[in-house]
């Protein structure tokens, strides 16, 4: 929403099934430098593996600072002021530009797009590209072994009274 173009890295077969926060890292890292960015936004986490690394990697491989779980972001000059979710409440931190911040769902409240300005994002430019358009190898890693499912839970008891739960704890040896 509101971006004048997209990028579109197309990554498919062998190489999407082994797609990891590394290797997204590294495809976010050369956009970055071939963008000549001074700013990239990413989510917190991922919904399918709940990593939480791609930001943090990302700015490794370009060696910037990063402000994470960002629910606040304020540009002032060169530096950035990020108010970012710990567990203890806010922290505020600032750091220099360039940077990668990850965002916080608190970050942005999405606007809906209008009618008019569907038809004008449907006429924007997305530029298709490859990973090895960037210099970017994809080969994983890890290799995945197996993938077990969890042990079958035995059903529950219910118990009337403290006394009784007790006993059950005793016969099963828990206490």
């Amino acid at each position: 929403m509101g971006a004048d173009r997209g990028i579109h890295v197309e990554v498919t077969g062998k190489d999407y099934e082994t797609l990891g926060p590394l290797q997204v890292s590294k495809i976010m890292a050369a956009l970055a430098k071939k963008e000549e960015a001074k700013l990239v936004i990413l989510g917190k986490q991922a919904i399918d593996d709940d990593c939480n690394q791609t930001g943090q990697m990302t700015a490794a491989l370009l060696d910037w600072p990063q402000g994470t779980f960002a629910s606040e972001v304020t540009i002032e000059g060169d530096k950035m002021k990020v108010v970012r979710e710990v567990d203890g409440g806010l922290e505020t931190i600032k750091i220099n530009m360039p940077a990668v911040v990850t965002a916080d769902l608190r970050l942005n409240t999405p606007r809906y797009a209008t009618l008019p300005n569907i038809m004008k994002a449907k006429k924007k430019k997305i530029a298709s590209m490859k990973p090895a358009d960037l210099g970017v190898d994809l080969t994983s890693r890890i290799e995945i072994l197996r993938v077990d499912d969890p042990p079958q839970r035995e059903a529950g008891v219910k118990v009337e009274t403290v006394e009784d739960l007790v006993t059950k704890l005793k016969e099963t040896g828990r206490i």
